[in-house]
């Protein structure tokens, strides 16, 4: 009788990893390009009804109603090429080794990517639009000399704009590059240039003719193995550019724009006369042409938003299927555009470049049938390096030690309870030519009008923000807002009792959670040097010790097993004199053995990502890193106050603790004795 049956169970057991990999939902991403959080249908719904200029937008509004708007979302970074390489690596900027400020088209670090992850996810994936964070020759690159194309940092397939000033041109073919080398807008399919087909393609359509595409043949070719697909849309960025036509009739498979695939007729719009095309309702409107323009792309973007799910519907996906829409920072004022017109960036003061709301709180909405409750909203504070771990989770695989964020599910799903973001930003304006300053918008506070934007930072401590600009010193105070209930940041908390508490607080917290920039390119040199970096970073106080240390003991170093099978332990080292330092660690020579170390919320080691065990790694922001100018990049130790410094260790694959060293300056390399270490007594 056992014999009857083996082979149907056998059968069954088999069946079951497929069933669960049709079961995990596919992923898109869609990712505007300087699109406002002021552009949301609810904020522009609201302009309508008082009369004043406003944009219609039919697809961001179904897409709203379908799903959940997150009002309080962050970008990274009020700019696109560190916001990007945040979004992607799943690190926020006081982390990001390589692409911080305005340093476009560097090299993001070899490092876990949302594409690495839903790889090991099982998924297959595919970036579509603009990269810009690559490598290779600024302002353009290849697939050969740009280490980090996106084939090489976890995507199976791409197409789109390798460079990010080629993403500035709407009409790759006829609107070419003037600044890059090659005097071209580089659109690139896999390895090839594709640029000359690209007649009357405009980018709206192109790309998301592309991505349809690309879905329905992957669903076709495997229809249960799900998908991750990244959409990086070049709109509403400058140049100011419109299509050649209406949207086609109909959306989905046999409907809307479609691939054609043949050179010089890679889309369906692709005819008539280039940058031509105002949408109807708004052509006879009394308003500047700039600004008839840009509601245009948006309502181009809107209209593609029907096509992409009306696509999953003919599929029959649609409802296995989340889309992600976001979008890089707040909107711009270049080539003609004027945010103050429809108010782009919503009831909040700053643009592009601003690290106040306007800057960098960005319209978000999540749709997931069945999943993520319908027409609902919430306000809990979030930030770009949360996808990495939400995508993980959706994944159904552990999220890199590595990332800072935190799983969103509990918040989209309205299921369990929603762990607190790690919120934080560093940017320079500095080296922006003429967009140092802030506008001076007669609806922004007069003392931030024409203000200089210098260096800005930005932390969340508990539900209050603060925020600081052109930073001389790390003694300057940061403003401190509540900005659930003051979301224009009009009420400065840091003279009431509560403010004079957090500041210290603060002070403290962003030289704890962050790493200081270390990266040289031979050519462009480096970038984020800050007037805070040679603080050291703050021992504990005594009244944020945990109560009693307890040695280290064999028992204890063996930590917490999580559910993912990875184990934590929360140590305390004792520096015993102000300096600067450099940490080394390996982990025992065997299969699978991983760890990482923090150091309070800074990343201190990591031997995760690539990491050969029995290997040593360094403290230094140098590794992982590429094409950086080796006798520059990666030399800069940590400057520590004397005292205990709380220490997290991840680990997986092997028991007790990786071999831990340190060497401060001007000493020697020795392992950091036991005696150093204490956990906090029962």
């Amino acid at each position: 009788m056992r014999g009857k049956h083996l082979f149907p169970l056998l059968s069954l057991l088999l069946a079951v990893p497929f069933a669960m990999a049709a079961q995990r939902p596919n992923v898109i991403l869609i990712l505007m390009d300087d699109m406002g959080w002021g552009d949301l249908p609810s904020y522009q719904d609201q302009r309508m009804k008082e009369g004043l200029p406003a944009m219609d937008n039919p697809g961001l509004r179904t897409l709203a109603r379908e799903g959940m708007t997150l009002t309080r979302h962050y970008s990274s970074a009020p700019l696109c090429a560190p916001a990007r390489a945040s979004l992607f690596t799943g690190v926020h900027q006081g982390h990001a080794k390589v692409i911080r400020d305005r340093s476009f088209d560097l090299p993001i670090e070899h490092a876990p990517t949302l594409g690495t992850v839903m790889q090991s996810a099982g998924y297959r994936t595919a970036l579509i639009g603009k990269w810009g964070i690559g490598g290779g020759t600024e302002h353009a690159g290849t697939p050969q000399e740009s280490t980090s194309y996106p084939t090489r940092r976890g995507f199976d397939y791409y197409f789109g704009y390798l460079d990010h000033v080629s993403g500035h041109h709407h009409y790759p073919k006829e609107d070419p590059n003037p600044i890059s080398p090659t005097k071209r807008s580089g659109i690139w399919d896999g390895d090839k240039c594709v640029t000359a087909d690209c007649d009357k393609a405009y980018s709206v359509d192109l790309l998301t003719a592309r991505a349809k595409k690309w879905i329905i043949d992957t669903h076709r070719q495997n229809p249960r193995q799900p998908f991750f697909l990244a959409l990086t849309h070049i709109a509403p960025h400058s140049q100011l550019q419109i299509p050649t036509g209406p949207y086609p009739e109909g959306r989905g498979v046999k409907g809307g724009v479609q691939w054609i695939g043949k050179p010089h007729k890679l889309v369906n719009t692709a005819e008539g006369k280039i940058n031509s095309y105002i949408y109807p309702r708004y052509a006879d409107k009394k308003w500047p042409m700039a600004q008839k323009k840009y509601a245009t792309m948006i309502a181009r973007l809107s209209d593609s938003f029907e096509d992409l799910i009306q696509t999953l519907k003919d599929l029959n996906i649609d409802r296995n299927t989340v889309i992600i829409m976001t979008s890089d920072n707040g909107p711009h004022d270049e080539g003609g555009q004027n945010p103050q017109f429809f108010r782009n960036y919503g009831p909040f003061d700053g643009i592009k470049q601003d690290a106040w709301e306007g800057g960098f709180r960005v319209p978000t909405i999540v749709r997931w049938p069945g999943r993520v409750p319908a027409g609902s909203v919430s306000d809990h504070p979030s930030q770009f390096h949360d996808w990495m771990a939400t995508l993980a989770a959706i994944g159904g695989v552990r999220a890199p030690f590595r990332s800072d964020g935190v799983s969103l599910l509990p918040t989209l799903l309205n299921d369990g309870t929603q762990p607190d973001s790690c919120l934080y930003m560093e940017y320079s304006a500095k080296m922006s030519r003429n967009k140092t300053t802030t506008p001076g918008y007669q609806d922004f506070l007069p003392s931030r009008r024409n203000a200089v934007r210098g260096d800005q930072q930005m932390v969340y401590l508990g539900k209050y923000k603060g925020v600081r600009t052109n930073i001389q010193s790390h003694a300057d105070p940061f403003e401190i807002y509540d900005t659930a209930k003051d979301p224009a940041e009009r009420h400065d908390l840091k003279d009431t009792p509560e403010g004079k508490k957090m500041q210290p607080i603060m002070h403290d917290k962003v030289l704890r959670m962050r790493r200081v920039y270390d990266y040289t390119h031979p050519v462009r040199g480096t970038f984020a040097q800050r007037p805070y970096d040679a603080e050291p970073v703050p021992a504990l106080r005594k009244e944020e010790m945990p109560g009693t240390l307890v040695p280290l003991t064999a028992q204890s170093s063996q930590g917490v097993r999580r559910k993912d099978g990875s184990m934590k332990r929360e140590l305390y080292l004792n520096v015993p004199e102000t300096g600067k330092y450099v940490f080394f660690m390996k982990t025992p020579a065997k299969k699978g053995a991983k760890a990482f170390v923090r150091l309070h919320d800074a990343h201190l080691l990591d031997a995760e990502y690539g990491y050969k065990p029995g290997a040593e790694v360094s403290s230094s922001m140098g590794e992982g890193t590429t094409e950086g100018d080796a006798g520059k990049t990666g030399l800069k130790p940590i400057p520590l106050e004397k005292g205990w410094h709380p220490l997290l260790v991840e680990t997986e694959g092997f028991p007790g603790l990786p071999d831990l060293f340190w060497q401060r300056e001007g000493g020697r390399k020795e392992a950091i004795p036991v005696q150093a270490f204490r956990t906090a007594a029962p």
